[in-house]
This record gives structure tokens, C-alpha cells and sequence, in this order.
């Protein structure tokens, strides 16, 4: 699985790209056959409190699952990213089984 992480608008620290590749890593679990991860960073309005957006982007072998969430901290928007990729990959891995 390969996984390439995007901060647009500011530079992200390594102590950051650390704790996404540790969150995202937890997505093969769900589901083995995951080719590449795509995590876009991004700081929407920055003047405004719920401006951290993490949007997530899985190849699985012929499709493409996309969550994006926004809050306080990247951290936050990554555990609520991949929780919610988590649900998406089981959905998509019972599809499989039932064809």
C-alpha cells in the first residue's frame, strides 16, 4: 500500500505525517487490497475554528472510495476520516463477497 500525503496552503510536520501514515496504515485491516492512499491536508479560512480538512482518497481494485471531514486539528479530521473509510471499505468488501 502506498500512501502520499498533500498539505496544501501550509507545510505539515513530520510529527504529523507520522500520526497519518500510523492512522491510514490501520485502513489494510479493513481491507487487504488497497493499492494506494491519497491524504490531502488543506487549511480552509483560517480565521475560522472548524478549519482543518482531511480528505481521503483509497484505490481498491476498480474503484475509488473518497471521505472528507473538517475540524479543529488535522489529527482529529484523520481519526474521523478513517473511521469513516473503515465503514466505506467493509461496505465495498461485502459487495465483493456477495458477487
Amino acid at each position: 500500500m502506498e500512501i502520499k500525503i498533500q498539505s496544501i496552503h501550509f507545510d505539515a510536520t513530520e510529527k504529523l505525517q507520522a500520526f497519518i501514515d500510523k492512522k491510514v496504515a490501520k485502513l489494510e485491516k479493513s481491507f487487504e487490497d488497497i493499492k494506494t492512499v491519497e491524504v490531502q491536508c488543506k487549511v480552509v479560512k483560517p480565521a475560522t475554528a472548524q478549519n482543518k480538512q482531511v480528505s481521503l482518497t483509497v484505490s481498491v481494485p476498480g474503484n475509488k472510495l473518497f471521505v472528507e471531514k473538517i475540524s479543529d486539528t488535522f489529527e482529529e479530521s484523520t481519526d474521523l476520516c478513517v473511521d469513516s473509510m473503515k465503514v466505506q471499505l467493509q461496505k465495498f468488501k461485502e459487495k465483493m463477497r456477495n458477487r
